[in-house]
C-alpha cells in the first residue's frame, strides 16, 4: 500500500477514487468521478462517533471492528468491481482509520492499492488554494442576453461540436435565477462546484478562447471566484437577441418540465415567485398570480420578462452591449450556433495576447 498526495495523485492516470465515507458524506460532496463504497452506513457512523463521545475510542474501535469483520469480503469485491482494471485510491474523510481500513484488506488480498494522505480534506484544501491563486490564460468569449435567448442550448452545442466551453450553469446545478431550480434540478454545493470548476479547467487549459455565459457573481447556492469574474469582464462580448415570443416559448419549454404533476409545478411556481414579487408594483403582482391559478405560463413569463428580467439585465449590462462587436439571432438556434462558430473562428485568426497568466 502507497500513499499518495492529491497533487501526485492527479499525475496517475489509470486509478479509480474510491470514497469510503458514509453515504450522506458523499452525497454532501466528493472528488468528481470518485465511487462511493461506504466502510459505514450513515447509522453505523452515528452510533460509533455517539460510543467515542460517550465512552472514549477503544469501546468505538471495538465497535467498528464488529460492524466492519462481516462485511470484509464484500468490501473488497466492490471495489475491485468499481474500478473495473483500475488501480484503486481510497479516501475518507482525513485519511485515517477508514481509508487505512479498506485499503489493508485489499493489500492482504494482494490488490495493488494507493491511499490519499489527508484524504478529502487535503482534496479540499488542495482545491481552494488552486483557485484562490489561479489566473486564467485563456481569453473568454462571453455570452450576453436577455432571458430566453437560449444562451445555455449554444453553449451546449458548441462544446458539442468540439468548442472549448465553460458552462457554469451546469457545474453549480442551477440556472442562475429564482426559478433556477424548477424541474430535474440538484443544486450543488460550494465545495462540489470548486472540485468541478477545478477539473474544468484543467481540461479547458491550454484553449486560447474559451465560450462562457455572462453570469453573476452567484448561480444558485454558489459563488464564483473573483479570477473568474475580472476575466468576465476584461472578455469578448457577444450578444445574443431572440424576439419576445421566442424567448417566452423557449423559457416554457424549458421550465415547465413536470407537466405529469401540474399542482406540484404550480407550488414550485408560486414558492419562486414569492422570492421576487415584491419588487414589483401590486397591479403586477395581482396579474402573475391570476396567472399562476390559471396555469397560463405563457402569460406569467411575459409579465416577469417585461416587468422584471428585461429591465434589471439591461440596467446591468448596458455598458457591455455598447461594446459588443458580436451580435446574433437566436430564433433559430441552429443557425446561431454556426455564427458563433464563425465568431470562433474569426478569432483565433488574430493573435490575441492572453489577459492573465498562472502564476
Amino acid at each position: 500500500m502507497k500513499e499518495l498526495l492529491p497533487e501526485e495523485a492527479w499525475h496517475l492516470g489509470d486509478l479509480q477514487w474510491i470514497d469510503v465515507r458514509s453515504p450522506r458524506e458523499y452525497e454532501e460532496a466528493t472528488v468528481p468521478g470518485a465511487v462511493n463504497v461506504p466502510l459505514f452506513t450513515d447509522e453505523e457512523r452515528a452510533l460509533i462517533g455517539t460510543l467515542y463521545k460517550q465512552q472514549g475510542r477503544e469501546p468505538a474501535v471495538q465497535k467498528a471492528m464488529e460492524i466492519v469483520s462481516p462485511k470484509i469480503p464484500s468490501l473488497v469485491n466492490r471495489v475491485l468491481e468499481a474500478c473495473g482494471g483500475k488501480t484503486p485510491l481510497i479516501f475518507c474523510w482525513r485519511g485515517g482509520m477508514r481509508s487505512k481500513a479498506v485499503a489493508s484488506f485489499l493489500d492482504l488480498a494482494q490488490q495493488p492499492v494507493f491511499r490519499l494522505t489527508g484524504g478529502y480534506r487535503a482534496y479540499r484544501e488542495m482545491i481552494v488554494d488552486w483557485l484562490e491563486h489561479y489566473s486564467l490564460s485563456s481569453r473568454l468569449i462571453v455570452l450576453h442576453g436577455l432571458t430566453g435567448t437560449g444562451k445555455t442550448d449554444i453553449l451546449r452545442r458548441l462544446e458539442q461540436r468540439g468548442i472549448p466551453v465553460l458552462d457554469l450553469e451546469s457545474l453549480a446545478g442551477h440556472r442562475g435565477s429564482a426559478f433556477g431550480n424548477l424541474g430535474d434540478i440538484s443544486p450543488r454545493n460550494q465545495r462540489m462546484f470548486d472540485a468541478l470548476l477545478y477539473h474544468r479547467l484543467k481540461a479547458l487549459s491550454g484553449a486560447p478562447f474559451i465560450w462562457m455565459e455572462a453570469e453573476s457573481r452567484r448561480i444558485g447556492r454558489v459563488h464564483l471566484p473573483a479570477f473568474l469574474i475580472r476575466a468576465k469582464e476584461q472578455g469578448i462580448p457577444v450578444v445574443a437577441e431572440a424576439s419576445l415570443a421566442t424567448r417566452i416559448r423557449r423559457i416554457v419549454e424549458t421550465y415547465h418540465c413536470d407537466q405529469n404533476h401540474p399542482d406540484r409545478f404550480q407550488r414550485q411556481v408560486a414558492g419562486a415567485l414569492s422570492r421576487i414579487e415584491r419588487r414589483l408594483p401590486p397591479p403586477r403582482r395581482q396579474m402573475l398570480h391570476h396567472h399562476l391559478k390559471a396555469q397560463r405560463y405563457d402569460d406569467l413569463v411575459k409579465i416577469l420578462l417585461e416587468s422584471y428580467y428585461d429591465p434589471r439585465y439591461r440596467h446591468t449590462q448596458s455598458a457591455y452591449e455598447k461594446q459588443a462587436r458580436f451580435r446574433v439571432c437566436t430564433d433559430d438556434l441552429d443557425t446561431a450556433v454556426r455564427q458563433c462558430q464563425r465568431i470562433h473562428q474569426e478569432l483565433q485568426k488574430k493573435p490575441s495576447p492572453a489577459v492573465n497568466r498562472r502564476r
